[in-house]
């Protein structure tokens, strides 16, 4: 009997890296000792995920530009912007939930990976947006990412924030002599 066929592609509905190093399970538990636990897998709540998480924008990047763009794998039903925490500009990411699964798939195969506003997107599943996930995680109210980013970027903004600042301290004190 033949071995059965593999696939040589991932799936595109597969939890994101994010998403599975969160839920891992602890390495230490309090279980009782002696109990034989069977492991269960556990739902996946990207199998009907409606919901994309599209990362690497651009800061200039537009709620229109990023609706024309993603309407074109199904109807939208909501667009959220990443917005800073505390500037509320926006920060480099978006959510953009769709009607059905098939449509998100769609958009995942065909539009991750492209260009927009000379940037190289990427997408992923997201088991679906709740209020406050809008804001950038970062100290500085954007992303994490951006905050220490050395090299110059300008469509993220520059510099990264945490190196900006040190370079501004070190052009005071080169200014005052020391």
């Amino acid at each position: 009997m033949p071995a059965p066929a593999r696939n040589t592609v991932d799936r595109l509905d597969k939890p994101s890296a994010y998403y599975l190093s969160r839920n891992k399970k602890r390495k230490y538990r309090d279980e009782p000792i002696g109990r034989e636990t069977t492991p269960e897998e556990p739902e996946d709540p990207l199998k009907d995920a409606t919901t994309l998480y599209v990362g690497n924008l651009s800061f200039f990047t537009t709620e229109e530009q990023i609706h024309e763009l993603f309407a074109k794998c199904g109807e939208i039903k909501r667009l959220v912007m990443g917005l800073d925490r505390f500037n509320k500009t926006p920060c480099g990411f978006c959510f953009v939930e769709y009607y059905n699964h098939q449509d998100a798939l769609d958009c995942m195969k065909y539009i991750g990976g492209t260009k927009l506003d000379e940037r190289i997107i990427r997408t992923d599943l997201d088991p679906g947006f709740q209020e406050g996930r809008q804001y950038g995680r970062g100290k500085s109210g954007g992303q994490v990412r951006d905050e220490y980013r050395d090299e110059w970027d300008p469509g993220r903004g520059g510099y990264g924030r945490a190196i900006d600042a040190e370079r501004m301290k070190e052009e005071e004190e080169y200014g005052r002599g020391r």
